[in-house]
Parts: structure tokens; C-alpha cells; sequence
């Protein structure tokens, strides 16, 4: 038998050159280059479309490029580049295009057409070295000139930063935070200590560093590199949750990450211990290792905490068989039993919890408390961790709340608070809503403004997720046993009449939900069974786009809000978002394509960091009012409030049609849509399903399998979190 020819594998499509001006840029994605361009290339008569790389691109350059031609199926013919070079244009339309494009505040269309009439060729140059003849344009006077050789000058040191970040294999997304941290002195400071960047710059993390101190030349085991791999590996330990970690999974997560020996990572422990940057302690019988912040914060709310609940109350002794019968009557109320005792150990502590799930009565409580203080003359302070719950909290108290860092009043030049000890907030009682939220951090804050003559109430659901921050506060608190805890449980009859409330109770108790039977002509409980992600994501657009806005007469943008166990996956938030979008506010001409989303007036976004100068906060949601491209502007309504933020800023915003239940902690919508699929294992928990659940008022509808419900409903043990403060409350 004859052997058969060895196969020739079939030559690729043959590389070919291409090079042209750039008309628009339709993507382009900060963290790894990708971008999609439309191009007038030399010798085709329509503008065609280019694929590639490039870390930093703007209408009007002139680009070079290698690669293949492809058809795609959707998307017809297109232009793979594998290698791409940007210039900055030569010709006048060109120039006009790149300052056109939005890459300089204070340089719109309008402008960049009027400047390229004034200086043709030469307006770069008169932008860098004359700045002041900028006033020769129409339109320019010296607050805009000023603007204007200032965003250049900005983008000057910033591509320079790109281009060394570049070349040292990095993605460019964080250039212009790097500018802002850093300055001039950018790559110098990088070149120093590249582990920098991991410590001062939100969105590079370790291995960032780690790579670009490879390409600098750091050895691998340089005591630099192997002490802030300690420092890194406790920081991802506290992003899940965590005050510190036992010491052998340290070392051995460490030896892991680094790639070093135990011996060096023991010396670099060492060193960082004798620093003060750690701490060493015990938890139970195992010795952990905190940052030192965090466990100083533990330290402090501890001894706050225990010199509260042995201390009287600021009030004179309250009669509560008095004050009962003058509460009902002005409330038109009737207590409960448990509520009455519950009174009564409130106006005699100094310190007190009030937990329990939905519709057993903390409001009815909360505000009975408030009454009989208030009609004493006692001066209360209202506070919750996010914009929602301190809305919520003035609505069903009738007194003023503000949002935990409004009422600390952040202090956005020196960091942390401008309450604090020596500067004390005024009230003798303060109340903390949602105190589930509250990590260790924020509540060593609290502690710390609290005036010593005053008491404190915390008020929360601790069957509801802990905070995304560090430790377990108010599951510590009422596990310690140190101060007085009232756990409610109680389903009041109106209450029972809510499904969601109903459900909700079943879910925390380890039973299924049930769905609202077949013939049933109104509830606010409903399963919708998807058997694949697709089907999922195909019945949640139909779900929030048709049937509730149908059925509830509700708005699909500001009242339905789709909570997903994670971002990842077809049904995590990042893709439900993009959907979403394209079936309830498809983006028209006026748009801004930034740091992978394209936001456009009308679109519902979320702020994910806390920005004291802005005053928006991690979770905060607003709307699009509109979008500024003369000013590079895009402008949100956050409850009425415009805030402004620049093209470069847009990485503080996501789009919110779709978000995770860990980042709707705190906040309540009308309808909430929540997808299960078994996709989510690793996120499915009791707790987290609970918590999406009880972030309905009117309506909760689950999409998916009922299988995944069953996962989530029996997965009721937590992962502990290192944390010391339930010992030392203990203590």
C-alpha cells in the first residue's frame, strides 16, 4: 500500500499594505488597543472599514497598516490589520478631523474648522508655541486659548506616557490617570518604582507593575518587587472582603504569585512587619497578617463600640408605658409586642442593633424611636452608605438623612473626612441605615465623629450580602454579643400580602421561591424559565422592553432594573448592558465611544467610584441629560444634579440597564429583573439571591432555570471572612 502525500497546508490570504486618512474612529477599547476605523484609503473610492491595534487613534491621522482582507458575515468587507502606525496629519482636512475629533477640551468641530481657516498647516505650531495668537479665531477668547494650549500641552505629556507605557507592553486606559497622579514626572517616577503605579492608580494592579519592571530590568526575587507582591497579595484579599490572611496562606499565595523562595518572601514579611506597613496577630488559634490600617480600624471601632454599650444613654430615663399609648394614637399604629420591647431597650441604650428582613417592622420601629427622642428634644442625625437608602430613609422618617460621606463631609483635597474627633458630628443620637453595607473602613469613620456624650442605633438586614468593602461589621457586631441586638422576625399581616416580601422569607429560610400560580390575574412574584443563556437573554429584553412596561404601566429605563450574580457571561451585566441599550436608547449621532462602552443622551449609567469632588459615589445612578462634543462634556442627572464629566473621566461610568446585585446593595427599584442560570455557580448563594430579591418594591421577575434558583437556595453557607473585630468586641 502506497503511503499518501504529506499534506501542504493552504497559503494564508497574501499580506498586503494599505494607507489612508482617518474618517471616524467607531471603536476603540483603552485596555488592549482594538479598534475599529473608517478609513479613506489611497485608491479606493469609499471609505472602508479597518481592524486592528493601536494605543491611542483620532480622526484626521494618517495611518499605515499591513494585513488581510476579509468578508465578514455581518459585517461585509474588511481590512485585518496585524501591524498599524498613526501619524498626525499632514493635509488641511486631516488636521481639521484630528482637532475635531474631541482629543483637546475646548476644541469641537466648530473650532477646529475655524482654527485650520485662521493657521492652515501651521496650527500645530501656533497651538504649542504661540498659544496667545489662538485669540485671532472668532469665537476664542483667553479662557478658551487658555483651555486649548493647555489640552494640548496635557496630550503632549500624555502621549509620551502612552508611548512609554506602550512600549513597555502595557495597555494605555490609565494615561491620562497617570498624568493626573503623577504629572510631568510620570515616567520618571514609573522608571523608580514601576510598584508604584499598583499603590496610587485605581485599574493597575500588580501584574501590571510586575511587567513593567520586568522590562526595566528588576530582578525577580529584588526585595522591591518581593515586599510589595506581600502588600498585593493582602490588597486582593481585602478586594474579597477580607481584614488580613492567616500567615501560611499568605506565604504560600506569595511564593505562588512571585515565583520566589520561602525564605525571601519570609524576609520581605519580616521587613514589611518591622515597617509597621502589616500586622501580625491571631484569629482563633491561627496567626493572620492584616494591612495596617485595617486592622488599626478594627482595633478602634471595637473600643469605640464597647465603651458605648456600658455607658447610659444622653436622654434623661424615658416612661415607654407613656409614650406607647401617645404614639399609637398620633400614628395611627398598634405595636406589636415585639416592637414594644424592642422601644423600650432602645431609649435605655447607648448603643443598639435592629435587624430583620423585609416587612417585619424596622421602619415602624426606627420611626417610633425617632418620635418619642425627637418629642424629648433629643437631636438626631440620619445617615445610610448609599444616595438611594438616604432617600429612602428621609422618605419613611420625615427627617433629613444624607449618605454616610455627606454627612462625614469628605474632604476631597487631604483625603478621609472633615468629622473626626477633634471636629465632631452634632447630635446625640446618630442612626446608620443598611449598616450591612458599611465595611471596616467606613464605619471606623463613623465611630470616630461620633460625639462621646452621643448613642448610636445601627439598622440593618444581616442576611443580606456583606459589604463589598472589608470585614463583616454588623454580622461581627451581633456576633460578639457586646451590644444589645433586636432581631425582629415577624411578618406583619400587610406585609404577607407582598410576594416579594413573602418569597424573600422563604429564600432566607432555605425553601424555594414560588411562582405565582397559572391564572393568576396580578402579583408581583413571577419565574420565567429559560432553559439556555440565550433564551435568558432573548426573554429579559422582552421582559423589560414589552411585558412590564405593558402589564405595570412602568418606564423600561428608570423603573425596571435588570440584577445579574455577575458581570461576566451572555446573561452577566456587561452583555445584558450592551442589549439593553440597543433596544431602549439605540445611540444616535450624538455619542462618545470611551474606555469600551458608547454612552449617548438617554442612557441609564452607574458611577463606580467614589468621587468626593464630583460628590457621586460608588453605585450612584443617573440618567444622560446630554453631550457636549465642542467641550469634550458629557453631562448626567443624578436625581436632578448635573455633573460633569470629561471624555477622559468616562472610566468612572458604566452603563446601569444591567448591574450586579453586589453593586445594587442599598438601593430599591419599582421592578427588578433578576437572570439565574447554572452559568453562575460560583455566584450562586443564598445571601446574594436573597439580597437581588428584596431589592424590588412592586416587582421581582427571575429568568432562567429553576435548577440554578435550587443552587442558590441551598447554598447557604458563607465564606468566612478573616476579620479579628467579633474577638476583640468579644474581649
Amino acid at each position: 500500500m502506497s503511503t499518501p502525500p504529506a499534506q501542504v497546508p493552504s497559503p494564508g490570504p497574501p499580506t498586503e499594505n494599505l494607507a489612508g486618512l482617518v474618517e471616524r474612529v467607531t471603536f476603540h477599547n483603552d485596555d488592549n488597543g482594538f479598534c475599529v476605523l473608517r478609513l479613506k484609503a489611497r485608491g479606493q473610492r469609499d471609505l472602508i472599514t479597518v481592524i486592528g491595534h493601536a494605543a491611542m487613534i483620532s480622526a484626521g491621522e494618517w495611518i499605515q497598516a499591513a494585513g488581510t482582507w476579509t468578508n465578514d458575515r455581518t459585517h461585509g468587507l474588511q481590512f485585518r490589520a496585524a501591524f498599524l502606525k498613526a501619524t498626525p496629519p499632514t493635509t488641511i482636512e486631516g488636521i481639521e478631523r484630528y482637532l475635531g475629533s474631541g482629543m483637546i477640551r475646548g476644541i469641537g468641530p466648530a473650532y477646529a474648522k475655524r482654527l485650520v481657516k485662521t493657521f492652515g498647516e501651521t496650527v500645530f505650531d501656533v497651538i504649542e508655541a504661540e498659544p496667545a495668537r489662538l485669540r485671532e479665531v472668532e469665537g476664542i477668547g483667553p479662557k478658551r486659548a487658555e483651555r486649548i494650549a493647555a489640552g494640548w500641552a496635557e496630550q503632549k505629556v500624555v502621549r509620551e506616557i502612552m508611548l512609554f507605557l506602550h512600549a513597555h507592553g502595557v495597555g494605555t486606559s490609565r494615561a491620562v490617570r497617570i498624568y493626573k497622579t503623577y504629572g510631568a514626572e510620570a515616567v520618571e517616577v514609573i522608571s523608580e518604582n514601576p510598584y508604584r503605579l499598583a499603590r496610587d492608580i485605581r485599574g493597575i494592579g500588580f501584574k501590571t507593575a510586575d511587567q513593567i519592571a520586568a522590562k526595566i530590568g528588576i530582578a525577580n526575587d529584588a526585595m522591591v518587587r518581593v515586599r510589595a507582591g506581600v502588600s498585593y497579595a493582602l490588597a486582593e484579599a481585602m478586594d474579597e472582603g477580607h481584614c488580613g490572611l492567616p500567615e501560611d496562606d499568605l506565604l504560600r499565595t506569595g511564593a505562588e504569585l512571585l515565583e520566589v523562595t520561602a525564605d525571601r518572601l519570609t524576609a520581605a514579611l519580616a521587613l514589611e512587619l518591622q515597617e509597621g506597613a502589616v500586622v501580625a496577630d491571631t484569629v482563633g488559634e491561627r496567626r493572620c497578617i492584616f494591612l495596617a490600617g485595617l486592622y488599626r480600624a478594627e482595633r478602634d471601632i471595637a473600643e469605640r463600640l464597647q465603651s458605648l454599650a456600658g455607658a447610659e444613654p444622653p436622654w434623661p430615663a424615658l416612661d415607654v408605658d407613656k409614650a406607647i399609648p401617645w404614639l399609637e394614637s398620633r400614628g395611627g399604629l398598634t405595636l406589636a409586642p415585639s416592637q414594644r420591647e424592642a422601644l423600650r431597650l432602645a431609649v435605655a441604650s447607648k448603643a443598639l442593633v435592629i435587624t430583620g428582613g423585609p416587612g417585619v417592622g424596622k421602619t415602624t420601629l426606627v420611626n417610633s424611636i425617632l418620635k418619642v427622642l425627637v418629642a424629648k428634644s433629643v437631636n438626631v442625625a440620619l445617615c445610610a452608605p448609599t444616595g438611594r437608602a438616604a432617600k429612602r430613609l428621609t422618605e419613611t422618617t420625615g427627617v433629613e438623612a444624607k449618605t454616610i460621606h455627606r454627612l462625614l463631609e469628605t474632604d476631597p483635597k487631604n483625603g478621609g473626612f472633615k468629622r473626626d474627633e477633634v471636629n465632631p458630628l452634632a447630635c446625640d443620637l446618630l442612626v446608620v441605615d443598611e449598616t450591612s453595607m458599611v465595611d471596616v473602613l467606613l464605619m471606623k469613620a463613623l465611630v470616630r465623629a461620633l460625639p462621646p456624650r452621643a448613642a448610636l442605633l445601627l439598622v440593618g438586614d444581616v442576611d443580606q450580602l456583606p459589604s463589598v468593602g472589608p470585614g463583616q461589621v454588623l454580622a461581627d457586631v451581633i456576633g460578639s454579643g457586646a451590644v444589645p441586638v433586636v432581631r425582629l422576625t415577624e411578618v406583619f399581616r400587610q406585609a404577607a400580602t407582598s410576594r416579594v416580601i413573602v418569597n424573600a422569607h422563604r429564600i432566607n429560610q432555605g425553601q424555594m421561591p414560588e411562582a405565582t400560580p397559572a391564572g393568576t390575574e396580578r402579583s408581583d412574584f413571577y419565574i420565567v424559565d429559560a432553559a439556555e443563556p440565550e433564551i435568558a437573554a432573548a426573554k429579559i429584553l422582552a421582559v423589560v422592553r414589552d411585558r412590564i412596561p405593558k402589564a405595570f404601566g412602568l418606564d423600561p429605563v428608570r423603573d425596571v432594573q435588570v440584577l445579574c450574580p455577575m458581570n461576566r457571561g451572555g446573561v452577566g451585566a456587561r452583555s445584558l448592558n450592551i442589549e439593553l441599550q440597543k433596544v431602549l436608547n439605540p445611540p444616535g449621532e450624538v455619542r462618545v465611544e470611551r474606555f469600551g462602552w458608547t454612552y449617548a443622551p438617554g442612557d441609564k449609567v452607574m458611577q463606580i467610584e467614589n468621587d468626593y469632588d464630583k460628590e457621586v459615589y460608588n453605585g450612584d445612578l443617573g440618567i444622560v441629560a446630554r453631550i457636549d462634543l465642542e467641550a469634550s462634556e458629557l453631562i448626567a442627572s443624578f436625581d436632578g444634579r448635573e455633573v460633569v464629566y470629561g471624555f477622559g473621566e468616562l472610566d468612572e461610568l458604566v452603563l446601569a440597564y444591567a448591574t450586579t446585585i453586589h453593586k445594587a446593595q442599598g438601593s430599591e427599584y419599582p421592578a427588578v429583573v433578576i437572570p439565574v442560570m447554572t452559568q453562575h455557580y460560583t455566584m450562586l448563594a443564598r445571601n446574594l439571591l436573597y439580597t437581588g430579591v428584596t431589592r424590588g418594591k412592586k416587582l421581582v421577575v427571575l429568568v432562567g432555570q429553576r435548577k440554578a434558583i435550587a443552587m442558590a437556595v441551598r447554598n447557604g453557607g458563607q465564606r468566612r471572612r478573616w476579620s479579628k473585630l467579633q474577638e476583640l468586641l468579644s474581649t
